[in-house]
């Protein structure tokens, strides 16, 4: 168990650098019980508005997923919109302060063709419903289940929250790895270069 919580201590420092949840839901919350006090002394990091632009773009792996109500989502259905692919956890901090932003994004530039697809990562509807009322802004856009991880293996997630910004071809332009603030100008202005 020492091992564990200093192990843990070492990560949880890794995620305050940088934003990054690395750790099973297990662990972490068995690190976020024993750290706690500590981390409640710490101060919260700035999210970042920068992402990576990818030099060589590739095609996004397609997915089909289920939403909350169960109704059925393909990558390829949104083929001709600028996309965004968010891969998240209820029990990742940076995943929590991020939703909000996504949302601001969404509704500025929907009625445009930007859609945003939210894929929680091995939870369940019956624990992620409750979580998004407990967030400022209730998310409209569609909240999508990989229960098995299956889809963040195809797109090589190593942290959540990671985000992957694809064109109207479905080719991957940006990435991003750790919790973002995606209502800045700088990411509108992306978002309207793309949709351009």
């Amino acid at each position: 168990m020492r091992e564990e919580s200093m192990g843990c201590a070492v990560r949880r420092r890794v995620y305050r650098r940088n934003n990054v949840c690395r750790l099973p839901a297990g662990l972490l919350l068995g690190c976020l019980l024993t750290a706690a006090p500590v981390m409640a002394q710490m101060p919260v990091p700035e999210l970042s508005h920068q992402m990576t632009r990818q030099e060589n773009p590739v095609a996004a792996p397609d997915f089909i997923l289920q939403d909350m109500d169960g109704e059925l989502h393909a990558l390829k259905d949104y083929r001709g919109q600028v996309v965004m692919v968010n891969f998240w956890a209820t029990w990742c901090p940076p995943c929590r302060r991020e939703m909000p932003s996504m949302e601001a994004l969404y509704r500025k530039f929907h009625q445009d063709g930007f859609s945003v697809l939210a894929i929680n990562e091995w939870e369940d509807p019956e624990l992620v419903f409750p979580y998004m009322g407990q967030l400022s802004v209730f998310p409209t856009f569609p909240i999508l289940f990989d229960r098995e991880g299956e889809v963040s293996v195809a797109y090589q997630v190593k942290g959540l929250p990671t985000t992957f910004l694809l064109d109207r071809k479905g080719q991957i332009v940006f990435r991003a790895v750790g919790g973002r603030d995606f209502n800045h100008p700088e990411m509108e202005q992306i978002i309207r270069e793309l949709l351009e």
